[in-house]
Protein backbone atom coordinates (compact mmCIF):
# COMPACT_ATOMS: atom_id res chain seq x y z
CA UNK A 1 0.00 0.00 0.00
CA UNK A 2 1.31 3.44 -0.92
CA UNK A 3 1.76 5.96 1.88
CA UNK A 4 -0.04 9.22 1.13
CA UNK A 5 2.71 11.23 2.83
CA UNK A 6 5.33 9.86 0.43
CA UNK A 7 6.07 12.23 -2.44
CA UNK A 8 6.20 10.61 -5.90
CA UNK A 9 8.65 13.26 -7.12
CA UNK A 10 11.20 12.11 -4.50
CA UNK A 11 11.16 8.51 -5.79
CA UNK A 12 14.60 7.37 -7.00
CA UNK A 13 14.98 5.29 -10.18
CA UNK A 14 17.89 3.91 -12.15
CA UNK A 15 18.14 5.98 -15.32
CA UNK A 16 20.75 3.97 -17.23
CA UNK A 17 23.64 1.53 -17.04
CA UNK A 18 26.68 2.46 -19.13
CA UNK A 19 29.33 -0.09 -20.13
CA UNK A 20 32.60 1.27 -21.50
CA UNK A 21 35.94 -0.03 -22.67
CA UNK A 22 39.05 1.91 -23.64
CA UNK A 23 41.86 1.18 -26.07
CA UNK A 24 43.08 1.77 -29.59
CA UNK A 25 43.46 -0.31 -32.71
CA UNK A 26 42.98 -4.06 -32.37
CA UNK A 27 42.33 -3.87 -28.61
CA UNK A 28 39.42 -1.48 -29.25
CA UNK A 29 37.93 -3.85 -31.84
CA UNK A 30 38.06 -6.67 -29.27
CA UNK A 31 36.36 -4.37 -26.76
CA UNK A 32 33.58 -3.60 -29.25
CA UNK A 33 33.03 -7.35 -29.81
CA UNK A 34 32.90 -7.85 -26.04
CA UNK A 35 30.29 -5.13 -25.46
CA UNK A 36 28.21 -6.42 -28.38
CA UNK A 37 28.38 -9.98 -27.01
CA UNK A 38 27.31 -8.92 -23.50
CA UNK A 39 24.52 -6.49 -24.39
CA UNK A 40 23.38 -7.39 -27.92
CA UNK A 41 23.65 -3.70 -28.87
CA UNK A 42 26.07 -1.90 -31.17
CA UNK A 43 28.57 0.21 -29.19
CA UNK A 44 29.35 3.82 -30.07
CA UNK A 45 33.02 4.69 -30.56
CA UNK A 46 34.51 7.63 -28.67
CA UNK A 47 37.15 9.90 -30.16
CA UNK A 48 39.98 11.73 -28.47
CA UNK A 49 40.02 15.51 -28.47
CA UNK A 50 43.57 16.00 -27.21
CA UNK A 51 47.03 15.05 -28.41
CA UNK A 52 49.05 12.90 -26.00
CA UNK A 53 52.32 12.04 -27.79
CA UNK A 54 53.63 9.63 -25.12
CA UNK A 55 50.58 7.39 -25.60
CA UNK A 56 50.43 7.89 -29.37
CA UNK A 57 47.02 9.58 -29.14
CA UNK A 58 45.99 12.29 -31.59
CA UNK A 59 42.75 14.24 -32.04
CA UNK A 60 40.09 12.24 -33.88
CA UNK A 61 41.57 8.83 -32.97
CA UNK A 62 39.04 6.26 -31.69
CA UNK A 63 40.03 5.55 -28.08
CA UNK A 64 37.01 3.81 -26.59
CA UNK A 65 33.54 2.32 -26.98
CA UNK A 66 30.36 2.83 -24.96
CA UNK A 67 27.00 1.03 -24.69
CA UNK A 68 24.07 2.52 -22.77
CA UNK A 69 21.27 0.31 -21.43
CA UNK A 70 18.11 2.26 -20.59
CA UNK A 71 15.59 -0.53 -19.87
CA UNK A 72 15.43 -4.15 -18.71
CA UNK A 73 18.81 -3.98 -16.99
CA UNK A 74 17.96 -5.14 -13.45
CA UNK A 75 18.98 -8.79 -14.00
CA UNK A 76 22.05 -7.72 -15.98
CA UNK A 77 23.12 -5.31 -13.24
CA UNK A 78 22.70 -8.03 -10.59
CA UNK A 79 25.00 -10.32 -12.63
CA UNK A 80 27.59 -7.55 -12.90
CA UNK A 81 27.45 -6.88 -9.15
CA UNK A 82 27.92 -10.61 -8.45
CA UNK A 83 31.26 -10.48 -10.32
CA UNK A 84 32.60 -8.04 -7.73
CA UNK A 85 31.09 -10.13 -4.88
CA UNK A 86 28.42 -7.47 -4.17
CA UNK A 87 31.01 -5.25 -2.48
CA UNK A 88 31.81 -1.63 -3.28
CA UNK A 89 33.95 1.06 -1.71
CA UNK A 90 32.24 4.24 -0.60
CA UNK A 91 34.63 6.27 -2.76
CA UNK A 92 33.17 4.58 -5.87
CA UNK A 93 29.91 6.42 -5.26
CA UNK A 94 29.39 9.97 -6.49
CA UNK A 95 26.38 12.27 -6.62
CA UNK A 96 23.68 10.67 -8.85
CA UNK A 97 25.82 7.65 -9.86
CA UNK A 98 28.32 4.95 -8.95
CA UNK A 99 30.97 3.13 -10.97
CA UNK A 100 33.02 -0.03 -10.77
CA UNK A 101 35.33 -2.03 -13.00
CA UNK A 102 35.25 -5.67 -13.98
CA UNK A 103 38.72 -7.13 -14.59
CA UNK A 104 37.66 -10.15 -16.67
CA UNK A 105 34.35 -10.67 -18.43
CA UNK A 106 34.68 -14.40 -17.67
CA UNK A 107 33.65 -13.69 -14.06
CA UNK A 108 30.13 -12.75 -15.22
CA UNK A 109 27.75 -15.68 -14.63
CA UNK A 110 26.81 -17.23 -17.97
CA UNK A 111 29.62 -15.60 -19.98
CA UNK A 112 31.82 -17.99 -21.91
CA UNK A 113 35.37 -17.49 -23.15
CA UNK A 114 35.60 -16.13 -26.68
CA UNK A 115 38.87 -16.90 -28.42
CA UNK A 116 38.77 -13.85 -30.71
CA UNK A 117 38.24 -11.50 -27.71
CA UNK A 118 40.64 -13.04 -25.22
CA UNK A 119 40.65 -11.85 -21.62
CA UNK A 120 39.36 -8.28 -21.19
CA UNK A 121 37.74 -6.05 -18.66
CA UNK A 122 35.42 -3.06 -18.81
CA UNK A 123 33.88 -0.32 -16.68
CA UNK A 124 30.28 -0.05 -15.49
CA UNK A 125 28.54 3.18 -14.48
CA UNK A 126 25.02 3.24 -13.03
CA UNK A 127 23.18 6.57 -13.14
CA UNK A 128 20.21 7.40 -10.89
CA UNK A 129 17.47 10.00 -11.38
CA UNK A 130 14.38 11.48 -9.82
CA UNK A 131 11.24 12.54 -11.62
CA UNK A 132 11.59 16.00 -13.17
CA UNK A 133 15.08 15.62 -14.63
CA UNK A 134 13.67 16.25 -18.10
CA UNK A 135 13.19 19.92 -17.15
CA UNK A 136 16.97 20.40 -17.18
CA UNK A 137 17.68 18.30 -20.28
CA UNK A 138 14.94 19.35 -22.67
CA UNK A 139 15.74 21.60 -25.64
CA UNK A 140 12.99 24.20 -25.35
CA UNK A 141 12.27 26.14 -22.15
CA UNK A 142 15.01 24.57 -20.01
CA UNK A 143 14.74 24.96 -16.28
CA UNK A 144 17.05 24.65 -13.32
CA UNK A 145 16.87 21.81 -10.86
CA UNK A 146 17.43 22.51 -7.15
CA UNK A 147 20.12 20.76 -5.13
CA UNK A 148 17.51 18.70 -3.24
CA UNK A 149 16.59 16.99 -6.54
CA UNK A 150 20.06 15.42 -6.79
CA UNK A 151 20.66 12.01 -5.24
CA UNK A 152 23.21 11.94 -2.42
CA UNK A 153 25.76 9.23 -1.66
CA UNK A 154 23.82 8.15 1.40
CA UNK A 155 20.63 7.62 -0.62
CA UNK A 156 22.50 5.56 -3.23
CA UNK A 157 24.09 3.44 -0.48
CA UNK A 158 20.65 2.82 1.05
CA UNK A 159 19.16 1.75 -2.32
CA UNK A 160 22.08 -0.57 -3.10
CA UNK A 161 21.87 -2.23 0.31
CA UNK A 162 18.10 -2.76 0.07
CA UNK A 163 17.59 -3.66 -3.58
CA UNK A 164 20.88 -5.31 -4.61
CA UNK A 165 22.26 -6.49 -1.20
CA UNK A 166 25.57 -4.67 -1.77
CA UNK A 167 28.03 -4.40 1.12
CA UNK A 168 30.35 -1.44 1.59
CA UNK A 169 33.97 -1.51 2.70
Amino acid sequence: MVDKNQNKMREIKIEKVVLSVGGTGEYLEKGIKLLTMLTGKKPAKTQSKKRIPTWGVRPGLHVGAVVTLRRDFDDFLKKLLVTIDNTLKKKQIAENNFSFGIKEYLEIPGAEYQRDIGIMGFDVTVVFKRAGKKVRNRKIKKGKIPKRQKISKEEIIKILEEKFQVEFI
